[in-house]
């Protein structure tokens, strides 16, 4: 009884299913060539929150990658001449009220002798006088202290915006001058900047899809997303072409964290097949041709795998030619 090998019987397999199975007509087909650079995480605004009064830090709220809101109160400055000055405006109110409080008695008893026609009208117009001028700077010392009291609430540093603490430089006890850094907070959405080599200045264009890996130097293909370019700087520095990638759930890195991203910087023609006329055996694939004598297995190698307008494909190195008449199970 005649055996045969496995490798055998699958080639009549393949020839006994030959004329059920359908025909695919190799072609050429135009990928972009990708560029794999790698790009740092940007924030669109980087904003300092600023002391608005000098003094000594009390209390510092926040931490580098601390999450404020605007308007939260991140650290407090204490300058102790304000509440000297406050203690000062409080005794000079008290010292004008007591006198407000003497005119006004001056002005009813003026008023009380004129009913009776002891003094003259031009006695109590005088007390009167003398009444207003003082409730007047009473109302000044009023606005004064005011004033000192905007001075110590000015010493809360506030968030300029919503955003994360990048930056601390200041610590509880340091001594700051009004306008100085107390912190720095990234506001805006985060993207990609990348720099790619001079030669490809003239390849990539805004809008194009890039894709990028996952978060770490592990970039397999299956874990990259889908970004696009926004927008390429009209300058060259230091033989570099700048341009920025808009990405969807960065909200989590750290700014100026790398990670890999892959570019078009041109296109290439190559020859493909659907991933389901290769069929691997023993680590090697193979492709089945239709030919004038039936059906016939060709090994190839094959490249990278991409989509088109007629669904999945997969690049084919060696192996097959433009015309190639390739059997699909």
């Amino acid at each position: 009884m005649l055996r045969l090998s496995p490798l055998a019987l699958a080639v009549l397999a393949l020839f006994a299913s030959a004329a059920a199975a359908g025909e695919f007509t190799v072609g050429t087909a135009t990928i972009p060539e990708m560029k794999a650079v790698f790009a740092q995480v940007k924030s669109r605004t980087v904003v300092p929150a600023r002391a608005r009064t000098g003094g000594t830090i009390r209390t510092v709220h926040v931490t580098e990658g601390s999450e404020v809101e605007e308007g939260q109160v991140i650290a407090i400055v204490v300058d102790e001449k304000i509440a000297l000055e406050l203690d000062a405006a409080e005794a000079r109110i008290r010292e004008i009220t007591s006198q407000l409080d003497n005119a006004r008695t001056e002005l009813e008893r003026a008023e009380q002798l004129l009913a009776r026609g002891v003094v003259s009208q031009g006695r109590v117009d005088e007390a009167r006088t003398q009444f207003n001028v003082t409730a007047n700077q009473l109302t000044a010392a009023q606005a004064a202290r005011a004033v000192v009291e905007q001075q110590a609430r000015e010493g809360e540093v506030l968030a300029p915006a919503t955003g994360r603490v990048l930056t601390v430089p200041v610590t509880q006890g340091s001594v700051v001058l009004q306008g100085e850094e107390i912190a720095r907070v990234a506001t805006g959405r985060y993207y990609l900047r990348l720099s790619l080599p001079e030669r490809y200045a003239a390849d990539i264009e805004e809008g194009a899809s890039v894709l990028i890996g996952r978060r770490g130097f592990d970039n397999a293909a299956e874990q990259e997303r889908e970004g696009r370019v926004a927008k390429i700087y009209p300058e060259i520095s230091e033989g570099r072409v700048i341009a920025d990638v808009e990405v969807e759930g960065l909200g989590d890195y750290f700014v100026n964290e790398r990670t890999l991203v892959r570019i078009p910087v041109g296109h290439r023609s190559v020859v493909a097949v659907p991933p389901e006329a290769v069929t691997t055996r023993h680590g090697i694939d193979y492709v089945a041709l239709s030919s004038a004598g039936g059906a016939i297995e060709v090994a190839v190698i094959l490249g990278e795998s991409f989509l088109d307008g007629a669904g999945p494909r997969v690049e084919v190195l060696t192996g097959l030619h433009d015309g190639d008449k390739v059997i699909l199970p």
